[in-house]
C-alpha cells in the first residue's frame, strides 16, 4: 500500500506522517530556471512566460514528426519508499509520468486541457532502486502542450554526485560548413552541453554532435561538458577544426542567379520537341531529359535523341552536338539528367554502380557536357530497416549512388557540374519520417535522398528540390504547408537554407546548405505538374528569401539574397506556355 490513498483524479494524498518526513524533490519544477535541470528530446521544449500556472515561467515542448516533445528529469530517491508525482499541464494528449522505479513505471494523462488541469499519480521504488525519471511528454502531431510545477514529493535519495568533465573529444572530418565531434561518455551523465568557444550551441543526450552553420576555411574551438540532476561538468578539454574551403560545389561559371531547365531531348510529350539551338539565352543550365537505365538494376544509363517518328523536327546528332558546343560558349551548361519519372535507376551493387559510371562517362565525353544531374524518382532509392543516421548510410543503393558520383567528380575535376532535383518526399519529408523509422512501417523512401545531399555537398552545384507533385509538408514552424503558392516555396527553401533535425532527432541534423548551392523547382505551366505557382506568387517567394518582404504568415530563419536561381520543368513546357516562366525570371528585380 502506499503511505496515503489516492484521492479523486488520481492525485496522492500523502498522511500527515509522510508529509512531515517528506520533502520536494523535483529540481526547477516551475521551470523559473529556464530547462535548467531537465532535457528535452530533439530540442522540443522552450521556456515561455504565457500561459503559465505559477510564477514567471513554463514549459511549452513541440511534438515534430516521430518525437512527442518528451522532457525529463532524473531524481535521486531511496529503495522501497513512496512518492507522489503531481503537475499542471494544458493542451491535448499531454502525458505525465516516472520511469525506472524498481516496480511498476507510471503514468498519467489528459485527452484535453485547453486550460491548465492537474495530474498526479504515486508509486513505490524498488528494494535496490536509488533514482527515477520523472517526465512530461505530448503526442506525434499533436500541437505544442505547456506543463508547470511539476513535484515530486517523498523521501529524499543520496546526493547525486557532479559527473567529471568528459574526455575524448574528438572532431571527424569537417565540411565546409560542419564539425562532427565524438566523446567518450561519462558515468552518472544525462546529457551533454555542446560549445563552440564560449557559446552553447547544443544539448544532446548521445555522445556525439555535429556543429553546423560554419563558415568555410575557418578555424573553430569545441568543448563538452556533462551534466546530470546536481548540475554541469567542468568543460572538457578543447579540439579545433577547421572547415574546408567549399570550392568543390562552387559556381562553376554559372552566374550569380541562373535559370535552370530540363529539355525534352528523347522525347515530345504534348508540349512539343525544342532544338537545341532554339533554346533561349535566359537558360542558364540546360539539364537533358533523359539517361534511362537498360534496366531497373544494371546501372548501365543509355540517352538518345528523340526519333524521327515521334519528333519530326528533331535535328541529327552532329546539328545536335554543335548546338550544345555553341551554348557553352555563350557561358551555358549543358548536363545530362539521369532518372525522371520513369527511368528508375538501382544501384544495389558493385557492379551496376561501376556500370553507371562507365555508361554515364561515355555519354558525357560523347556530348562534351558540363556534368550530371540527379533526377532518381519513383523506387530508384530506399533505406533499408536499420539504416537510420543520414551521415553514415547503410543501403547499398545510396552508398553505391554516392560513390559512383565521387569517382566521376574525381574524374572530371573542378569545373565538373553536378545537380539534383529530388522530390519534396525524399528531402524535406525528412524531417519528420526517415526511411521505415525507429519502429518499421514508415515508407522506406521517406527523405532518402538526405544522405546523398549530406555526402556530396562539397561537390555540389546546385539543389533544385521539386517544389510541385508534392503532399502537404511539415515547416520549420511545425505547420504543414502545400503547394502551388508563395508560401510553400518559402517554407520549403527555409529548411535547406536553415538545415533540420532529421525524424525530429535533434541529435541527427541535416546541415544547411549555401544560398548559392539552392534553387527552387517549379512547373513552367499548368500541363507541367501539379503545384503550379503563378508569377506573381513566385516573385513573392523571392522577395521573402532574398529580401525578407511579402513574406506572408510564414517567418524565415534568415534572408539569403545569393539564392541561386529557379528550375523549371520544363523548357518545352515553358515554350508551350508563350515563355512566360523565364520571361518572369529574367524581369524579376534580384537587388
Amino acid at each position: 500500500m502506499l503511505a496515503g490513498a489516492l484521492a479523486a483524479g488520481g492525485l496522492l494524498a500523502l498522511t500527515p506522517a509522510a508529509q512531515a518526513a517528506d520533502t520536494e524533490l523535483a529540481r526547477n519544477g516551475g521551470f523559473e530556471a529556464g530547462l535548467d535541470g531537465w532535457t528535452c528530446t530533439a530540442g522540443s521544449g522552450t521556456v515561455v512566460p504565457s500561459p503559465v500556472h505559477g510564477g514567471t515561467k513554463a514549459l511549452q515542448a513541440t511534438p515534430a514528426g516521430s518525437d512527442n516533445a518528451r522532457c525529463s528529469q532524473t531524481v535521486a530517491v531511496k529503495p522501497n519508499s513512496t512518492y507522489a508525482l503531481s503537475g499542471w499541464v494544458r493542451g491535448s494528449y499531454v502525458y505525465l509520468g516516472a520511469t525506472g522505479t524498481g516496480t511498476t513505471d507510471v503514468s498519467t494523462w489528459t485527452g484535453s486541457a485547453p486550460d491548465w488541469q492537474k495530474l498526479g499519480t504515486g508509486f513505490t521504488t524498488g528494494p535496490s532502486t536509488t533514482s527515477v525519471t520523472i517526465y512530461t511528454h505530448g503526442w506525434y502531431g499533436a500541437p505544442a502542450y505547456q506543463a508547470d510545477d511539476l513535484s515530486l514529493y517523498g523521501p529524499g535519495g543520496d546526493p547525486v554526485q557532479l559527473p567529471a568533465a568528459p574526455t575524448g573529444l574528438a572532431a571527424g572530418s569537417p565540411t565546409s560548413t560542419t564539425v562532427p565531434l565524438t566523446w567518450s561518455a561519462v558515468p552518472g551523465a544525462t546529457s551533454y552541453h555542446v560549445y563552440r568557444g564560449t557559446t552553447r550551441i547544443q544539448t544532446v543526450t548521445g555522445t556525439s554532435a555535429t556543429a553546423t552553420g560554419l563558415t568555410p576555411s575557418t578555424a573553430y574551438t569545441f568543448q563538452v561538458s556533462a551534466v546530470n540532476a546536481a548540475g554541469e561538468s567542468p568543460k572538457s578539454a578543447a579540439v579545433t577544426a577547421t572547415t574546408t574551403g567549399g570550392v568543390g560545389g562552387g559556381d562553376q561559371g554559372l552566374p550569380a542567379h541562373a535559370l535552370v531547365g530540363y529539355l525534352h531531348a528523347g522525347f515530345a510529350n504534348g508540349s512539343g520537341y525544342v532544338r537545341m539551338a532554339d533554346v533561349p539565352d535566359s537558360w542558364d543550365v540546360i539539364n537533358l531529359a533523359f539517361g534511362e537505365p537498360i534496366s531497373v538494376t544494371s546501372g548501365d544509363i543509355r540517352f538518345t535523341l528523340c526519333p524521327a517518328t515521334e519528333c519530326p523536327n528533331v535535328e541529327s546528332g552532329a546539328e545536335f552536338k554543335a548546338a550544345i558546343k555553341a551554348k557553352q560558349a555563350a557561358g551555358k551548361k549543358v548536363l545530362i539528367s539521369i532518372g525522371g519519372q520513369n527511368g528508375q535507376v538501382q544501384l544495389s551493387t558493385t557492379a551496376a554502380r561501376d556500370a553507371f559510371v562507365a555508361s554515364v562517362s561515355k555519354i558525357i565525353d560523347e556530348y562534351g557536357l558540363d556534368g550530371l544531374d540527379i533526377d532518381f524518382e519513383g523506387h530508384s532509392l530506399s533505406l533499408r530497416t536499420g539504416d537510420t543516421d543520414f551521415r553514415n548510410p547503410t543501403s547499398p543503393v545510396v552508398v553505391h549512388l554516392i560513390q559512383a558520383v565521387k569517382t566521376l567528380k574525381a574524374k572530371y575535376g573542378a569545373k565538373f557540374v553536378l545537380t539534383m532535383a529530388p522530390e519534396t518526399f525524399f528531402v524535406q519529408l525528412g524531417h519528420q519520417y526517415y526511411g521505415s523509422g525507429p519502429w518499421g512501417g514508415q515508407d522506406p523512401r521517406a527523405g532518402a535522398y538526405l544522405p546523398v545531399i549530406h555526402a556530396l555537398r562539397d561537390d555540389l552545384t546546385l539543389l533544385h528540390v521539386q517544389d510541385y507533385n508534392s503532399g502537404s509538408i511539415m515547416g520549420l514552424d511545425n505547420q504543414y504547408h502545400s503547394m502551388g503558392g508563395a508560401d510553400f516555396h518559402i517554407a520549403m527553401t527555409d529548411m535547406l537554407l536553415t538545415g533540420f533535425p532529421v525524424a525530429g532527432n535533434a541529435d541527427h541534423f541535416f546541415p544547411a546548405l549555401r544560398p548559392e548551392q539552392v534553387a527552387i523547382g517549379l512547373p513552367a505551366s499548368t500541363q507541367a505538374g501539379n503545384g503550379h505557382t503563378s508569377p506573381a506568387e513566385v516573385d513573392k517567394a523571392l522577395d521573402c528569401l532574398t529580401k525578407k518582404q511579402n513574406c506572408g504568415t510564414y517567418q524565415t530563419h534568415g534572408t539569403w539574397p545569393a539564392l541561386r536561381g529557379l528550375m523549371t520543368w520544363s523548357i518545352n513546357w515553358d515554350r508551350y506556355n508563350q515563355w512566360e516562366f523565364s520571361k518572369n525570371f529574367d524581369a524579376y528585380g534580384w537587388s
